[in-house]
């Protein structure tokens, strides 16, 4: 990508978990390019940088103020890495001028730790993919054997800057019997971290040693998004016939009945059939 920034969509986004979405939604901006290229993404012309109208940091300043006066929830940052230090000066400017929600950095996740470390007290959320636990998959559907390791290392620089997540009304108030997934509309996230693991078809062994991994280092401090929405819909899957299905409700439920057993008690699931094209937004530069 080039040195200007390019984004797709600005809008508010109704399909995070919920105490990312809210009541009104997710203020987020999705970026153009993308510092990985799966082969199943679902985003594909976003991601390799086909879509996206040029934008400097002080319209990206009035994006998040005009997100913020439609009441999102957050500032969700979509696919950002590459666009950091512009990013980082737009953040400032809505700041001086009036912003005040929560900053969201919504990111697959194979990044350098210096990076991170720039966004040090700016970002208040971490949403980052864990998309890989072997070097095989990893390889072969995003072209980055090393993701894991990269992937680790990112988390644990994403926790010493966030730490335990921190919701808008305390904790206990969000959970109850009627309640369990944080369903409540007015439980906001406001600091932590939300690690999103979606399961590929076949990949059930990769989704276990991830979450085993997660919930051994961090316990209940992080939440995890077990996701089964996953839509063969990519274009180029002809040389991937694995991945050409979706997942089956019993992969999926493997996946979630391991993280119960661990003991994983701050976690997000989908239930139903949620791998439809309805979760990919249109990007037609709306809000940009």
């Amino acid at each position: 990508m080039p040195d200007k920034l390019f984004a797709a969509r600005a809008a508010l986004h109704p399909w995070e978990e919920p105490c990312i979405s809210g009541e009104y939604g997710s203020g987020t901006v999705f970026f153009s390019g993308c510092s990985l290229r799966c082969i199943y993404c679902q985003n594909h012309d976003i991601a390799l940088g086909l879509s996206g109208k040029e934008i400097d940091p002080s319209r990206l300043a009035e994006i998040f103020l005009e997100l913020q006066e439609k009441r999102a929830a957050n500032i969700n940052l979509v696919t950002p890495t590459h666009y950091i230090p512009s990013i980082l000066i737009a953040i400032k400017r809505a700041k001086d001028t009036g912003l005040s929600l929560p900053i969201v950095y919504n990111t697959g996740n194979y990044e350098t730790l210096d990076t991170l470390r720039m966004l040090e007290g700016s970002v208040d959320v971490y949403l980052p993919d864990f998309k890989y636990w072997s070097e095989t998959p990893a390889a072969r559907y995003s072209g980055t054997p090393d993701y894991a390791v990269h992937a680790m290392a990112n988390i644990a620089e994403m926790f010493h800057q966030v730490g335990e997540a921190k919701f808008s009304i305390p904790q206990e108030n969000c959970t109850t019997k009627e309640n369990k997934e944080l369903e409540s509309e007015s439980c906001l996230m406001t600091r932590g971290i939300i690690v999103r693991h979606l399961v590929l078809p076949g990949a059930i062994s990769d989704a276990k040693k991830i979450v085993r991994y997660l919930y051994q280092t961090y316990g209940n401090s992080i939440y995890l998004s077990i996701l089964n929405q996953y839509t063969p819909i990519a274009k180029n899957l002809g040389a991937f016939p694995e991945l050409n299905r979706a997942i089956t409700q019993a992969e999926y439920d493997e996946v979630v009945d391991y993280a119960i057993k661990l003991g994983v008690e701050n976690a997000f699931i989908q239930e139903g059939e949620t791998a439809e094209e309805s979760f990919i937004p249109d990007f037609s530069f709306e809000g940009i």
